[in-house]
């Protein structure tokens, strides 16, 4: 079978040491890291077009993991984009852009546009993350067409979460390779 890259999409303020999604990168030689030019101030076009030249960049089959904006940056890219290589996503924490804790420095993603997603997606929520409540996360896994996965009382499933590698995510991550040709 031919090896899928990881192509991992950090939301605002980026994913540092501590957090799972950059230990996964760093395990990882051939995993991808979509950066921005600003991690404080997210303009959803420029982060968009962030994602879709890391995508066009990287040949093969791929396969996005994306934390709190990420996930929304991915759905924005795929509202007008499409890439048949990419395989599945793996969204981590998906905000809620109309929530009271959503960053007023995020510019561009209070419209969200969700439309079923061409690819299989787990979405992964926690049932007490202040980004975005658990009925938020039901409504947006049904309009992506991706399965949710309720994971418990983990925050917003990041660094301060305490996860480490967080095994747990590695698994379902692995449920969405695909099967062997």
């Amino acid at each position: 079978m031919e090896s899928v890259t990881y192509v991992h999409l950090a939301g605002i303020g980026n994913s540092g040491p501590g957090h799972w999604q950059y230990r996964w990168h760093a395990a990882d030689p051939r995993a991808v890291w979509v950066e921005h030019d600003s991690w404080d101030h997210p303009e959803r076009d420029a982060w968009v077009a962030d994602l879709d030249a890391a995508l066009r960049r990287t040949p093969g089959r791929k396969l996005v993991v994306a934390h709190s904006l990420g996930c929304t940056t991915l759905a924005e890219w795929a509202a007008d984009r499409t890439d048949p290589d990419l395989v599945g996503a793996l969204l981590v924490a998906a905000p809620d852009p109309d929530g009271p804790a959503f960053p007023a420095d995020a510019t561009g993603y209070h419209r969200p546009r969700l439309a079923p997603l061409p690819f299989p997606a787990l979405l992964v929520a926690s049932a007490d993350d202040p980004y975005a409540t658990l009925d938020h996360a039901r409504a947006t896994a049904a309009a992506l067409g991706a399965e949710l996965v309720e994971a418990g009382r983990l925050g917003h499933i990041n660094a301060a979460s305490g996860l480490g590698d967080w095994p747990d995510g590695r698994r379902l991550l692995g449920r969405l390779l695909p099967a062997e040709d």
